[in-house]
This record gives structure tokens, sequence and C-alpha cells, in this order.
């Protein structure tokens, strides 16, 4: 399985960005996608997470602000962020849970997509 994450770039204060990130290879399921960041000197981060089932859970420094979604066919999971702030910037990870082909669990992440927010 192999993630490929898209959408990253620089951006003004209050500006948007929608990052993706798909997934390609022996997948039999899904459990879980989710979106994190990490910003120099910082730990990585949650930023949110959907289900199989479609739940969503963010942080809540983005709550409000930030949307995550999915589109099934095509093994894709969007970050759609909106009202950027500088503290916004970090590079962004995909992370996707599930079962492959041959019924083994994984956890991959993608390349990481750099976002950056200026004042």
């Amino acid at each position: 399985v192999q993630l490929q994450a898209s959408g990253g770039g620089l951006v003004q204060a209050g500006g948007s960005l929608r990052l993706s990130c798909t997934a390609s290879g022996s997948i039999f399921s899904i459990n879980a996608r989710g979106w994190y960041r990490q910003a120099p000197g910082k730990q990585r981060e949650l930023v949110a997470l959907i289900t199989s089932g479609g739940s969503t859970n963010y942080a809540d420094s983005v709550k409000g602000r930030f949307t995550i979604s999915r589109d099934n066919a095509k093994n894709t999971v969007y970050l759609q962020m909106n009202s950027l702030k500088p503290e916004d910037t970090a590079v962004y990870y995909c992370n996707v849970r599930g079962v492959n082909g041959i019924l083994l669990s994984f956890d991959y992440w993608g390349q990481g997509t750099q976002v950056t927010v200026s004042s």
C-alpha cells in the first residue's frame, strides 16, 4: 500500500488550502484515515480523523476551520483548510489504517506536504 499526498503550499493568513491523500495497492478495507501535522520543534499531532463509518474527530485548534472528508471510490481522503493561521504552518502527513489484500493490518504514512501560512 502506498500513499500519495498533495495540495500543500504557501498561503496568506485567512486563506484556504485543500490537501489530498490517495491510497493505492492491495487494499481490502480501510478502517480510518487521518491527517497529522508536525511543526518545527514540536511533536506530531492529530489534526483530523475520519473512520470507516464516517465519524470525525478534530483537534480543538482546527474545529470550525478544517473539514476532513473521503471518497471511498478513489481511496482518497481530503482536508479542506479554511481561515488558515500562521500557527497552522507545519508539515502535514496523511495516515491510513486498514487491512490489505492478504488480510493483514496496515498503518501507513504519506510522505508529508508542507503548509506555510504567512501573516
